[in-house]
């Protein structure tokens, strides 16, 4: 059986840091080379979340990187801003969309998940849901978002214990995070 990460959860893994060691988190998210990255893409309303998500992530060999505090973006949105993004998205490994309720009023997410979608195919890009419960499904409303896997914790033939992996649900398929991270 597969669950999604709740909200709950992603912040109690936040709360295990200190308030210096998640700035210092979100800082080191947000200046590190980029090649070889994974880019993390989210609403600002769910950025209580994104510290949580970048410690499963970084857990699991992931060096993630967040646009907030980018210090190459300009301080307001501009035609700028989506170039550095897509530039930032281009150089990028991985693409994962930290994908909650919010998601879908945010402006800048679902342009961002079409631009990887461009640059990266259905390969390289997994959604990340934050539930407000084990199996809820609120935030995948948008009838495209079928078509990408989704980082689940469960039960993985092989394995003894339960682990995060990338679920391709069509294909009824998966693979551990870690290594879904690491693959070319």
């Amino acid at each position: 059986m597969i669950e999604y990460i709740t909200k709950s959860e992603l912040r109690n893994f936040a709360d295990k840091l200190n308030i210096n060691e998640q700035v210092n988190l979100r800082k080191s998210a947000s200046s590190r080379a980029l090649s070889g990255a994974t880019f993390l893409s989210h609403s600002s309303k769910d950025d209580d979340l994104v510290v949580g998500a970048i410690r499963v992530l970084e857990g699991h060999g992931a060096k993630v990187y967040v646009d907030e505090i980018d210090p190459e973006m300009p301080p307001y949105t501009t035609e700028e801003t989506a170039g550095l993004l897509k530039s930032r998205i281009r150089q990028t490994k991985r693409f994962v969309l930290l994908a909650s309720k919010n998601s879908k009023d945010s402006r800048w997410v679902p342009w961002e998940l079409g631009v990887a979608d461009g640059y990266k195919g259905l390969t390289k890009i997994a959604l990340f849901p934050a539930s407000d419960s084990a199996h809820e499904q609120a935030w995948a409303s948008w009838e495209y978002l079928g078509l990408y896997r989704r980082i689940v914790w469960g039960d993985l033939q092989g394995h003894q214990k339960r682990v995060w992996m990338v679920l391709d649900e069509k294909r009824n398929t998966a693979t551990e995070l870690s290594e879904w991270l690491a693959g070319e």
